[in-house]
């Protein structure tokens, strides 16, 4: 047992460096923008990654385990650690990267090293997610800033009022972000222990099933709310108000924009639904939160004209977003070997 919690313990670093680089750019503008208190903004991300995390988390994770299925526990173990070494290392200065890209580097860094043939076109998915992602953000910024301006000047909503008003939609959308972002996420941070997780189904007083994956996902979202509290604050002012200054309609938007983003996918029952009706549907892939952000920023700069946006903080982000992957392959396979020669651990089952 304590074998399988240490392993386990990269997993659980891996959400930390999630919800310090992640998890905090769902309430980041609000912040930012003084429009929510960062410990208001820290506890209801916290209760709603966890709830999205245990309740929704499922689908994303499938897609991440056609990539490749990691089938030991150490081999889990280094591939959650490299990914979330990579993920502070970026956190440290202080670029909101994807861990969604760490993870999947680290996973195919694995693919190298054990011999097993990467899906590539699942990587193929989930690759164009990360260009789909920013794109569809920044169009919704463009349309949520649109329709609401318009809206505010028919109403002629008292400015106090609109204050109140916009203080708590910042609160609203960003719990409903957070629940989006834990259901998505999730998959990233304990994805690769799904197919050898520790865990026996419970019975809760005969009516509930707590599956073992719920049980891994819960943990899983814990460590993410841990690290939105301990370490989220400077992500925040990078992405909230380095790239552009933003005004608090401004924050909502992006909030807005960027919660239905990831909520997009990750909604098995919108995944069903739109199937059902015989319209396409989106993968559900875990994508990054820090991404969404960033191109719904960016939306609301072209809605204004694209005026003052800063493209050397812009530039930095597409590097550390390129670099990632490649970075977290390279450590995992290294680390792997090192797991399997020195420490001698069965890092992969043939």
């Amino acid at each position: 047992m304590i074998t399988t919690l240490f392993f386990l313990s990269s997993g659980l670093f891996l959400g930390w460096s999630l919800g310090a680089n992640d998890a905090a750019n769902v309430f980041g503008t609000a912040v930012s923008t003084k429009m929510v208190k960062f410990r208001s903004a820290a506890i209801v991300c916290a209760i709603f990654v966890i709830l999205g995390a245990v309740i929704s988390g499922a689908g994303a994770s499938h897609t991440l385990g056609k990539l490749g299925s990691v089938n030991a526990l150490a081999g889990a173990f280094t591939v959650a650690f490299s990914a979330g070494l990579t993920v502070f290392f970026m956190t440290k200065i202080k670029l909101p990267v994807s861990t969604s890209q760490s993870i999947v580097g680290a996973i195919i860094g694995w693919n190298l090293f054990s011999g097993f043939k990467t899906d590539y076109s699942t990587l193929t998915k989930i690759v164009s997610t990360w260009i789909l992602c920013p794109v569809l953000a920044a169009a919704f910024g463009i349309i949520f800033f649109f329709s609401i301006r318009s809206i505010i000047r028919k109403s002629k909503i008292h400015m106090i009022r609109l204050d109140f008003y916009t203080r708590l939609g910042l609160i609203i959308v960003g719990a409903f972000g957070s629940y989006s972002l834990g259901a998505n996420n999730i998959a990233n941070v304990m994805g690769v222990f799904v197919p050898v997780s520790p865990f026996k189904d419970m019975n809760i007083f005969e009516f509930f099933t707590f599956n073992n994956i719920q049980q891994l996902f819960l943990i899983g979202g814990v460590a993410i709310a841990i690290g939105v509290f301990t370490y989220s604050r400077q992500v925040m002012d990078t992405v909230g108000s380095d790239i552009f200054k933003l005004s608090p309609i401004d924050a909502f938007v992006i909030v807005l924009s960027s919660s239905l983003v990831l909520f997009l996918f990750a909604s098995h029952t919108l995944k069903s639904f739109l199937i059902s009706i015989g319209l396409p549907s989106f993968p559900l892939v875990p994508v990054s939160s820090s991404q969404a952000i960033v191109g719904a920023v960016l939306g609301i700069a072209i809605a204004k004209g694209g005026r003052n946006i800063n493209f050397g903080i812009i530039g930095k982000i597409g590097i550390g977003w390129v670099a990632t992957p490649l970075i977290s392959g390279v450590i995992t396979y290294i680390f792997l070997f090192f797991m399997q020669n020195v420490f001698l651990q069965q890092v992969f089952n043939k």
